[in-house]
């Protein structure tokens, strides 16, 4: 059951189509973790290119997901309400297995520590039980 839909959502970070890349948010404790859910439908455009006739999720885009998890969870602290959270920068990131269309990506995000304005995060893609994606990252909040 999902605790923000994409309305919600909107409320919180600035994305909107194409680019807002989640759909719902499961679990949120302000500031600390964020649980978001995207369904890869079938018809998601960059599909059509990565790969023709062998489609495959991007692990750009699946961190991007994870970005906007960690972006709704950090921007759910009162005091950043109305901000914007920017890539700061990307680390320790691993693509460890593959998600295709229809399937749901579950993305767990954790910060770990804020720190003048920077939120650092530690997140988990994950489908079908398995995980795909995990990386660190962070963003400026402004």
């Amino acid at each position: 059951m999902a605790l923000l839909d994409q309305e919600q959502i909107k409320e919180i970070i600035p994305h909107r189509e194409p680019f807002l890349l989640i759909d719902e948010i499961l679990e949120l404790t302000p500031g600390v973790r964020a649980v978001g859910q995207k369904y890869l439908r079938p018809d998601e455009s960059w599909f059509a290119g990565h790969f023709p006739g062998e489609p495959v999720q991007p692990g750009v885009l699946t961190i991007e997901m994870l970005a906007q998890t960690g972006a709704v969870c950090a921007l759910s602290v009162p005091e950043n309400k109305g901000k914007i959270a920017f890539f700061a920068g990307i680390d320790k990131a691993r693509f460890r297995g593959i998600a295709r269309p229809g399937d749901t990506l579950l993305l767990e995000v954790e910060v770990t520590k804020t720190s003048h304005g920077i939120s650092f995060c530690k997140g988990t893609a994950s489908s079908g039980g398995k995980r795909i994606v995990t990386a660190e990252f962070s963003c400026s909040i402004s």
